[in-house]
């Protein structure tokens, strides 16, 4: 489908969901990017969740999200139990906006859900020059290290960085070996998943989508990986007041209430220490890249650059949309 036309239906459902046209706009747009970039496992094959769970009132359409001002630079947003997408575009904006008064845009988000892929917020305030971090937890899928049962979400780890060249510096990836949105969609699809991502509920390798989503995902690098998760699940859960520690609900399965995300946003100027950052960053990446290559390498590519790739290659073409979608859409 064309990527305009894909944007009209999509902003034609969420408004069907009762959600207003700007907020239904916000939505499409960080559903298209997900596509673009390759992350299909966070586009449109979740849109279906989302309006479940405004249909089961877990999710807020018409939210009255709230800035708290602690400071000119820290503000702490409640979300009112919006969509994700709607609650993270209202505060990387302040984090910006901060950003570029004060040299530091720092903040916490409560009473959210999931905002789609953390990258898309990171490269909003690079775009602006800024520096981004970005935190967000989710449902139990990791077994603290030592536990044979599932706590900390797949919690992503983002940075953003402006290079000074054609393609910003964007590290986005999840603390699981492969993230859960990669499962469902193999479930949704009746595919199969890599070996050694994910043990089923008898704590058994599989490459069964289904027997992994209700089993437990392995972290990258074992305890280091479960570490890592837990400092998410700190910085975007336990310090914003949002749900943690295993109790975010699971977007797809748990109705029982709304899933109270936590965000966590830190955006700053880039030259707070030094005044030639771009110079340096440039240098930065010029030694990296001059390094000897292993064999069947032409490039050695820093984050950021292989998803720029995807994103001019995607914006020429069309959106593929499987079958199984295509029916909810249509259902939708």
């Amino acid at each position: 489908m064309k990527i305009n036309k894909l944007k009209k239906k999509l902003t034609e459902i969420f408004m069907n969901y009762k959600l207003s046209k700007t907020h239904a706009k916000i939505c499409s747009d960080a559903i298209i990017n997900a596509e673009l970039v390759g992350a299909s496992s966070h586009g449109i094959s979740r849109v279906k969740m989302y309006c479940d769970r405004i249909k089961k009132k877990v999710i807020n359409p018409k939210p009255k999200i709230r800035l708290k001002k602690i400071s000119n630079s820290i503000f702490h947003v409640d979300a009112d139990n919006s969509i994700g997408f709607v609650a993270a575009d209202v505060a990387i904006k302040q984090a910006i906006k901060s950003a570029k008064k004060t040299g530091l845009g720092f903040i916490g988000i409560k009473n959210s859900g999931h905002y789609g892929l953390s990258g898309y917020y990171a490269e909003q305030a690079v775009k602006k020059n800024l520096i981004a971090l970005c935190f967000t937890n989710a449902p139990p899928a990791l077994a603290p290290f030592g536990s044979k049962k599932a706590l900390f979400g797949t919690n992503p780890i983002c940075f953003g960085a402006p290079t000074s060249l054609k393609v910003p510096f964007i590290f986005d990836a999840s603390v699981s070996i492969i993230n859960r949105g990669k499962i469902r969609l193999a479930a949704k699809t009746k595919r199969s998943i890599p070996k050694g991502t994910a043990l089923d509920k008898n704590g058994q390798l599989t490459t069964d989508a289904l027997k992994a989503l209700k089993g437990v995902q392995l972290p990258i690098a074992g305890f280091r990986g479960s570490g890592l998760a837990w400092m998410v699940d700190i910085l975007s859960g336990v310090l914003t007041g949002s749900n943690h520690a295993g109790k975010v609900r699971d977007p797809f399965d748990d109705f029982s209430g709304p899933q109270n995300v936590g965000h966590l946003f830190i955006v700053f100027k880039p030259n707070l220490f030094v005044g030639n950052y771009s110079q340096r960053i440039k240098e930065n990446i010029k030694r990296v890249k001059k390094l000897p290559k292993t064999k069947g390498t032409s490039d050695i590519l820093y984050p950021g650059q292989n998803k720029y790739k995807r994103y001019k290659k995607n914006m020429k073409g069309k959106i593929k949309i499987p079958h199984a979608i295509l029916k909810d859409f249509e259902n939708l």
